[in-house]
């Protein structure tokens, strides 16, 4: 799965890869915990692209409350497509979600060690993402988010049987293409990201609460 995530993109550069008109202005993050702000890339009616900042853990416009959200902060691949709660997003409201990289635990004997994952090159991470609006009955508006997960690669697999599905620079048009509504030509994207092309290494305990958020958190610790 994908619990806790990092954001430390250059404005420049991400307005680079997605072709932003307005270049961006946000904070460097290195704890994002779900129902936080998070960074995506939505795709405009005139076929631009535009960085957003969702709630992470999507609140399907029908819930009644959003504290389902809570429970909504990944949406597995297989069922996607059959899920209530995301059969209609995937279709009509992909984004991408931007991260530099993410954390998972291993567990040990009587504790559990963090551990940062990153792409090897320093690139951003792009998950595929899914969002939702959602309006209160007084009127309040959440636009809401959730990352896809995929089966891990080798390189996670010993930690969790889920990773975020990490979509590859030429798949970005595929994924954030609103007229591509047949979720079937979607299913090639859901692939796990090489493990080859990652590193994973120890990091500070601190991590594990999210009030914490400081640049110490991904600095890689001697075991």
């Amino acid at each position: 799965m994908c619990g806790r995530f990092t954001l430390q993109i250059s404005p420049e550069l991400l307005a680079e890869i997605f072709g932003l008109l307005e270049m961006p202005v946000f904070p460097a993050r290195y704890n994002i915990a779900p129902t936080q702000q998070v960074a995506v890339i939505r795709s405009t009616a005139d076929g631009r692209n535009r960085l957003d900042f969702l709630r992470w853990g999507l609140i399907p416009s029908w819930a009644k409350d959003p504290s389902i959200g809570s429970r909504m902060i990944n949406a597995r691949c297989e069922t996607v497509h059959e899920k209530p709660a995301f059969r209609h997003a995937i279709k009509f409201r992909r984004c991408i979600v931007v991260a530099s990289g993410f954390f998972e635990w291993l567990q040990e004997e009587s504790r559990k060690v963090p551990l940062y994952v990153h792409l090897k090159d320093g690139s951003p991470m792009c998950f595929a993402g899914l969002w939702d609006h959602w309006k209160s009955s007084e009127g309040e508006t959440i636009e809401s988010c959730t990352i896809l997960t995929t089966s891990s690669n080798k390189l996670i697999a010993p930690l969790h049987d889920r990773m975020p599905v990490i979509l590859h620079r030429e798949e970005h048009r595929l994924w954030l293409n609103r007229e591509v509504t047949d979720p079937e030509k979607l299913k090639q994207l859901y692939q796990a990201y090489p493990a080859d092309l990652m590193e994973i290494y120890p990091v500070s305990p601190l991590v594990n609460s999210p009030r914490n958020d400081l640049p110490e958190l991904i600095k890689p610790i001697v075991p």
